[in-house]
């Protein structure tokens, strides 16, 4: 089978590689979609990151580089292993893409995305969605019926990061917010908390990206830092007191500084993007506001509510899918645009087998 193998920085080769075996207690999936992440692209400009190095095997998987990348995807079922009674072979289904010491419980309400030596199938090993088949353990693969698209459900895998963010925050109906960045990432974050009733606005530099996020909805107010003093809008907004609850979706220090000036005294901020390298903070608006700055990594048990959610239509993903593309058109079609032309590209869609073009 076709598979986007990485190799090292700037590095990626399309290869013939074996179809994974299905194992007892494994489920065998037709990839049918999978996104580009945006740590796919730090992999490659600066990588290695989450891939082990060459030579220096993950501790749990037991794989370094070269694997097999993407790991925001969607796909069919075409075969079950010994102990699997509940999938069934046609079977529409999502990946929660984790690599965890089976030491821990994954049980809901545990806390195994922060396990030691924690990693993601298609960085860290396992397989990935930019190759035609996987094999994936079957707690981490979540059925999402028939009424949610396979393009569209490939997008579910970073909308959980959006709902985890949400989670994280403490947020409500009723309360506003505002994001840093209409990235992907800040896009999808923005449809959980309109769905979940909160005022959304977005701070961001790209017309075209703030044009998105007030065209699909997910934001109420789309403002441009170049042009206008977001934390005065905020206030202004709000009689004067600020978000309740701001996310930071792009690593970029000034963002973060620019949320900190927004929130309201009391309020949240979640730091919500991959930091590449250290931030500047500061303390005193951190201690004399008491604001409460939290982190988040990706999801904890939130693909099932997540996928309710869509189901209910209370988010719409097809706004969101800017491109598809073929397995062999990965890297001019699909890193390079969104590296060099990312405000024109939301999420970058790749079908492994070409099926669907």
């Amino acid at each position: 089978m076709k598979a986007a193998r990485y190799y090292d920085r700037g590095d990626i080769r399309i290869e013939d590689i074996p179809v994974p075996e299905v194992t007892p207690g494994t489920v065998g999936i037709d990839v049918a979609w999978c996104g580009i992440c945006g740590t796919d692209l730090h992999e490659y400009l600066d990588g290695p990151i989450f891939v082990p190095a060459h030579g220096h095997p993950h501790p749990i998987s037991g794989e370094s580089a070269p694997v097999t990348l993407g790991h925001e995807m969607s796909g069919v079922v075409y075969a079950v292993g010994e102990g699997v009674n509940d999938l069934a072979v046609g079977d529409h289904v999502v990946v929660e893409p984790y690599i965890i010491d089976p030491q821990y419980s994954t049980e809901p309400g545990t806390n195994y995305h922060l396990t030691p030596n924690m990693n993601f199938i298609g960085l860290g090993g396992r397989g990935g969605g930019l190759g035609e088949k996987i094999t994936v353990e079957r707690r981490w693969v979540h059925p999402i019926g028939n009424d949610i698209p396979l393009d569209e459900a490939a997008l579910i895998e970073p909308l959980s990061v959006g709902y985890h963010a949400y989670v994280r925050s403490g947020a409500g109906e009723g309360d506003f917010a505002l994001i840093g960045g209409a990235g992907p990432i800040g896009l999808l974050t923005a449809a959980v908390l309109k769905a979940q009733g909160l005022t959304v606005a977005i701070s961001e530099l790209s017309a075209l990206r703030r044009q998105k996020a007030l065209d699909s909805g997910v934001a109420d107010y789309a403002f441009d830092p170049s042009t206008v003093d977001v934390a005065e809008e905020v206030r202004g907004l709000t009689d004067g007191a600020g978000a309740d609850v701001a996310f930071e979706c792009t690593s970029v220090n000034v963002v973060l500084d620019t949320l900190f000036d927004a929130v309201r005294a009391g309020g949240v901020i979640v730091v919500v993007s991959i930091w590449g390298k250290p931030a500047q903070l500061d303390m005193q608006k951190l201690v004399l506001k008491e604001v409460d700055l939290r982190g988040t990594i990706g999801y904890m048990g939130n693909h099932p509510e997540t996928i309710r959610l869509v189901q209910s239509g209370k988010i719409d993903l097809k706004p969101f899918i800017t491109g598809k593309i073929g397995l062999d058109e990965i890297v001019d079609k699909g890193f390079d645009t969104l590296i060099h032309h990312n405000e024109t590209a939301v999420k970058i869609l790749v079908s492994p087998s070409g099926a669907g073009l």
